[in-house]
């Protein structure tokens, strides 16, 4: 066990020195005003498949990003010291992740999710000490996966989706996982980010069905029906 990251992500890291919100989305973050919130973009790495990040998928029944696959994460609480605290606990409350095992590298750009008026702190972290995660509350988290960067850069996995409300955005395809919306949009700047990302063609555009989940659009955001944001 090390708690000091592979040298894999040390271009990752130089590179988020200079990161802004621009970077991200092409969306400004308030100055003020908005709800706090922070998410938990956890790499870590197996023997057999490389380099990885934590993803879970929301359960079909909630009323907001039903069935979503997002990073851990979720509003602030009072007691909660920094975006970092958020992060943790909301990642043992959703998986069972222990924080002792995880390294916090960085703090990202606050970024703005329109439809939901949330201000999103994503924390990168190194998982040095790995362990099983599940969902605690099957009512919210249907499912929890480490999807393989290998898998993510794959241009066969990259595609482009139009929700809707006319929201087009980056999305992902692994492990049975569709991952779009704000979190795909962090995912592909990171990739970028850290030289990880391999040439892929836009042009495959998939339709998402009409599943009454929000969308969400603030990183990645490649079009917006400005309709959806009201």
């Amino acid at each position: 066990m090390t708690r000091r990251p592979p040298g894999w992500i040390d271009p990752l890291l130089s590179r988020l020195g200079t990161a802004r919100v621009e970077d991200f989305t092409r969306l400004t973050t308030p100055a003020e005003g908005g709800r706090e919130s922070a998410v938990l973009v956890l790499l870590g790495e197996q023997p057999d498949t490389g380099p990885d990040v934590l993803i879970l998928q929301r359960a079909a029944t909630l009323r907001n990003h039903a069935g979503q696959p997002a990073f851990p994460g979720g509003a602030a609480d009072p007691e909660d010291a920094d975006a970092r605290a958020t992060a943790l606990r909301e990642a043992n409350e959703e998986v069972g992740l222990d924080p002792a095992s995880v390294t916090v590298l960085a703090e990202l750009p606050k970024l703005w999710i329109p439809v939901s008026d949330f201000v999103v702190t994503p924390v990168l972290a190194w998982w040095h000490d790995p362990h099983p995660v599940h969902p605690r509350e099957p009512a919210e988290v249907a499912h929890v996966a480490r999807l393989p960067i290998r898998e993510l850069v794959d241009p066969a996995n990259r595609l482009r989706v139009r929700h809707p409300s006319g929201w087009v955005g980056p999305a992902f395809s692994s492990r049975g996982m569709l991952v779009w919306g704000f979190t795909a949009g962090v995912l592909a700047a990171l990739l970028e980010m850290g030289g990880w990302a391999r040439p892929w063609s836009p042009g495959r555009l998939v339709d998402l069905p009409p599943t009454g989940a929000t969308p969400a659009p603030s990183a990645g955001t490649d079009d917006v029906d400005e309709t959806a944001l009201r």
